[in-house]
């Protein structure tokens, strides 16, 4: 698949010049393919299974299935489900057929991005999986129980490729530096120890943003009277115009990361939760779906402990909208800040829970003394008889059953010692008796 490209390396990127061409060139995911795994035992063992390469980008899955091909002296045909139907999925096998009868050698389909491919596309690849036809590799960043189907997911084993640690983009980077064939190398590039250090930070474990970056940089970096040409971090930051946060907006990072900001304000972590939202502000996710679930977790995580809350989540979101960005990136902060160091409690959310659940149990009668009078008839019948008004009374309480008679001992709120909510426990104690 790569070598025929790497034959005209000035018009191919380095990322893709640098891919590994045996397995001892790969860098990362010792636990799929280090000596002794399972994968590679089985391999030595002539068996190669289906499988799915579940990885964030960068972490090697193209590769991988690649070098899997050499492995297995297997012909690799490799597609995309960005771009390809059925049509070519039929083709593929068509062709695999063929090579299968007459070699023979079998046919390794790669589907690059399998998530991306529907239903009925993916009901496509199975019965050639099942006899035989193709082994199949299917790669994607999304989680592979919600992305690709049962039948083909129980025909194929999930391997989940870590994103590569900073040792191994580095260790990538300085051997796009010095690989003479397919790198910078006899063109007397090197790298500043601070702008090596820059490129691992910011590329997330993702190897071919290190890559791109290293080659951005190098394009726009100039020769000294000795030819020399010393990448500096100054060079580097003006090539790249900014960072590359990895943020998929629709994909499981997206939610990873909502998450983990989150679960940061739930735990009452300023600094983590500061954290997670400049991430993703600085990936460019929607400013409104980070306040609506800013506004949610102030209803459900803080409640009455502190009932300012919801109205400083609510405010972000108006101001957010008023003044738009970057602006808004100030009053989103400061909601964050406040939300994560609020008093927490739960007690707003579990009361309606329970009392939804007894809500759908049964149909039960208001009480007669809690209905609208609004008719002679209605009065006959007893309607809202004996309703006392708590105004008339000095303290603006009198205690009263309001509940269905079959739910009348049931307690639904139970305020927490947090924050304004120890004031609340006080005034229930006294007016009801309860604690």
């Amino acid at each position: 698949m790569f070598s025929h490209l790497l034959a005209n390396n000035a018009f191919v990127p380095l990322a893709t010049r640098m891919r590994p061409q045996n397995l001892d060139d790969f860098v990362g995911q010792e636990h799929i393919i280090g000596q002794g795994s399972a994968l590679i035992k089985s391999i030595q063992s002539g068996q190669l299974p289906s499988m799915i390469l579940w990885g964030p980008p960068g972490s090697g899955k193209t590769s991988l299935a690649w070098l899997l091909s050499k492995l297995t002296d297997h012909y690799f045909e490799s597609i995309s489900a960005v771009v390809s139907g059925v049509g070519d999925l039929r083709k593929v096998v068509s062709a695999a057929r063929k090579r299968l009868d007459s070699i023979p050698q079998q046919t390794i389909l790669f589907v690059d991005e399998i998530h991306r491919f529907n239903k009925a596309q993916q009901d496509a690849i199975l019965p050639y999986v099942e006899d035989g036809t193709v082994i199949f590799i299917g790669a994607t960043t999304e989680n592979p129980s919600f992305e690709v189907i049962s039948p083909l997911l129980s025909r194929s084993i999930t391997y989940v490729l870590k994103p590569l640690e900073d040792r191994h983009i580095e260790q990538i980077v300085l051997q796009g530096i010095s690989d003479s064939v397919n790198g910078l190398g006899g063109r007397k590039f090197s790298l500043n120890p601070d702008s090596l250090q820059h490129i691992v930070a910011i590329s997330n474990g993702d190897a071919r943003t290190a890559l791109n970056i290293l080659e951005i940089s190098a394009s726009a970096t100039d020769p000294d009277p000795e030819g020399n040409r010393r990448i500096t971090l100054k060079t580097l930051e003006s090539a790249m115009q900014g960072s590359f946060v990895r943020h998929d907006k629709n994909g499981d990072l997206h939610y990873d990361t909502i998450s983990a900001f989150i679960k940061s304000v739930r735990g009452s972590d300023p600094d983590a939760a500061i954290y997670w939202l400049a991430r993703m502000l600085e990936a460019g996710e929607d400013p409104m779906f980070i306040c609506r679930r800013m506004i949610i977790l102030a209803a459900e995580d803080i409640g009455i402990a502190d009932p300012i809350a919801l109205n400083i989540a609510v405010s972000a979101q108006q101001a957010v909208h008023f003044i738009g960005f970057p602006e808004g990136t100030i009053p989103l902060a400061e909601a964050a800040l406040y939300l994560a160091t609020a008093p927490k409690s739960n007690s707003t959310y579990s009361a309606l829970n329970k009392a939804s659940k007894d809500a759908k149990a049964g149909f039960y009668s208001v009480p007669l003394h809690l209905r609208n009078a609004h008719s002679q008839l209605s009065k006959e019948l007893g309607y809202g008889k004996d309703y006392r008004y708590p105004h008339n009374d000095p303290s603006h309480f009198i205690k009263s059953s309001n509940l269905p008679d079959p739910l009348k001992d049931q307690r639904y709120y139970y305020p927490s010692n947090q924050g304004y909510e120890k004031k609340i426990a006080e005034r229930i104690r006294i007016w009801w008796g309860i604690s």
